[in-house]
């Protein structure tokens, strides 16, 4: 009777070691799920600068309201915890958990990061985001940090910006020799090799200074910017195509450490909160830039410009030249450049019979603007 007896009381054993397992699996869950967390986050944007500065604050509140208050993060402008060009290195070395920027601002650190950030005469917004989130891109931009203890995760975009200030017309690329600008990253350097002088300065924290230097060629950032700013108090034309940033991906980087002690389920929010924000900066950018070329035109005669095909070209010229320089510093600068490229082609012959194309049944008169 005792033998036909163990093995009931083998079972009996067995279930009740499965339930306190189950039991102690569900009590760690709701821990976790009580725990909260409280983050920084660093930006290179004054606190609320307009467009890309109202991200992180819109990323803050998503965030507080999907977790119920279990992960808070309290945004810092530039300038308030860390100034702005020292993001990267505060959120790399967990002074912050979270950071707001731009990736040309590292290229000291990374000259690869420019890739991600602005391409002259590269991809748009729309196309950027499809390298990056299908196209193998995200993958790269990862692993470019991986030495540095962050991850990455795209975070709004502004569209094509405009072509810049001038204080005088620009006719022909001789018109260009002497002028000053303002310009970071690929632009920048394309740019200095066609006779600019560059003053290299974060645009978000400086731009009212700069405007107030009155320097002879001011960088545009996007009309709903430049309004703000009142550059159309510092120069007289306002040229396009912005051709040296047909659009500028911001990025937010995650401290590793402080990624992988979240629970899966804020890690989930976490992502979800940088998606939507990835979609809304650009939707507004969108939406402001109409609103603010239309008052900066009819209401301050702002001169409209299109700059001149020989200066394009020129342009292009010498952009060719420093993207496949850059992509020849570095094993992997090679491979973001060969994978950039390849999606580029790809997307423009797509493109030129999509969108394109669109536009150009929708617009048949071409360009109205001059």
């Amino acid at each position: 009777m005792k033998a036909k007896t163990l093995p009931v009381a083998i079972a009996m054993t067995t279930a009740l070691s499965a339930s306190l397992l189950v039991v102690s699996s569900f009590d760690n869950q709701a821990q976790a799920q009580e725990e909260e967390f409280r983050w920084k986050m660093v930006t290179s944007w004054p606190k609320n600068f307009p467009g890309v500065g109202q991200g992180p604050e819109r990323l803050s509140q998503l965030v507080d309201e999907m977790s119920n208050g279990r992960l808070t993060i309290e945004v810092f402008g530039a300038g308030q915890l860390v100034p702005g060009f020292e993001v990267f290195d505060a959120v790399s070395d967990g002074t912050a958990e979270l950071g707001h920027s731009a990736s040309y601002y590292w290229k000291g650190k990374a000259p690869a990061a420019q890739f991600f950030a602005a391409v002259p005469f590269g991809m748009n917004a729309q196309e950027m985001n499809a390298w990056l989130s299908y196209g193998g891109g995200m993958e790269l931009w990862n692993e470019l940090y991986d030495d540095f203890g962050v991850d990455v995760m795209v975070a709004g975009a502004s569209g094509v910006q405009m072509g810049g200030w001038y204080n005088k017309e620009i006719n022909s690329v001789d018109d260009l020799n002497g002028l000053k600008m303002r310009m970071p990253g690929l632009g920048g350097e394309v740019m200095s090799r066609m006779g600019w002088r560059l003053s290299i300065c974060q645009a978000a924290r400086s731009l009212p200074r700069c405007s107030r230097e009155r320097l002879t060629l001011q960088s545009g950032l996007y009309s709903y910017n430049d309004l703000a700013f009142g550059l159309h108090q510092a120069a007289d034309y306002y040229y396009y195509p912005g051709w040296h940033e047909p659009t500028v991906m911001f990025e937010a980087i995650v401290n590793e450490e402080a990624y992988a002690e979240l629970p899966a389920d804020l890690q989930a929010i976490l992502r979800s909160a940088i998606s939507d924000i990835n979609q809304s900066v650009l939707d507004e950018y969108t939406a402001r830039n109409n609103d603010a070329l239309e008052t900066l035109v009819n209401e301050h005669d702002v001169e409209l410009r299109r700059i001149p095909d020989d200066v394009l070209a020129q342009a292009r010229e010498h952009s060719a030249d420093v993207v496949a320089e850059l992509a020849e510093s570095s094993e992997l600068a090679t491979r973001i450049y060969d994978s950039y490229q390849a999606f580029q082609e790809k997307v423009e012959d797509y493109h030129a019979i999509s969108e394109q194309a669109y536009y150009n049944a929708r617009n048949p008169e071409g360009d109205t603007a001059q």
